[in-house]
């Protein structure tokens, strides 16, 4: 499992895209993580999955919330990231209404989630393999922070910790 220090894998996350603009096309774009990062402080969570109850319900309001103090504090862009293909995570930043708040980064084939040893196998309850629940705080691409939460809880990942963590 990755761990505080560590640089973030190389992977590539999409990003659904509904203004063409500013180097990007309309729908899913490509996004380097290494070079999405550097040189940036990103308050990253990830979750097991869009609409699920906890994850829409807690976990994107709690950084919704958080929002200001988090830049006020250092964080220049906040990530979301789940093993759903860039498609449903653009609905659901509609949904969630994250706009120019929260960047919904898609991980569909759980590359970032296995590179980092951050999986949840859910198979049995017919979802596969996801994404733990947990958070991190990134410092040009190195992890400063990392919170990961306990099977079936949402207690160290929310955006009040992370705005501790990046006040400290």
């Amino acid at each position: 499992m990755i761990k505080v220090g560590d640089t973030l894998p190389a992977t590539t996350l999409m990003e659904f895209s509904e203004v063409e603009g500013n180097g990007c096309s309309l729908g899913p774009n490509p996004v380097d993580v290494a070079k999405a990062t550097a040189g940036k402080t990103i308050a990253l969570f990830a979750l097991p999955g869009a609409f699920t109850p906890t994850c829409s319900a807690k976990h994107i309001p709690s950084y919704l919330e958080m929002f200001n103090d988090l830049k006020a504090h250092g964080v220049d862009e906040i990530w979301c990231v789940s093993v759903n293909d860039a498609f449903v995570m653009g609905a659901w930043a509609r949904d969630q209404k994250t706009n120019g708040k929260i960047r919904m980064m898609a991980d569909g084939s759980a590359d970032f989630a296995k590179a980092a040893g951050l999986t949840l196998d859910l198979t049995a309850r017919g979802m596969g393999l996801r994404s733990n629940r947990y958070s991190m705080l990134i410092k040009d691409g190195k992890v400063a922070t990392l919170n990961v939460e306990a099977a079936g809880k949402f207690e160290v990942s929310d955006g009040a910790t992370m705005l501790a963590q990046a006040k400290a």
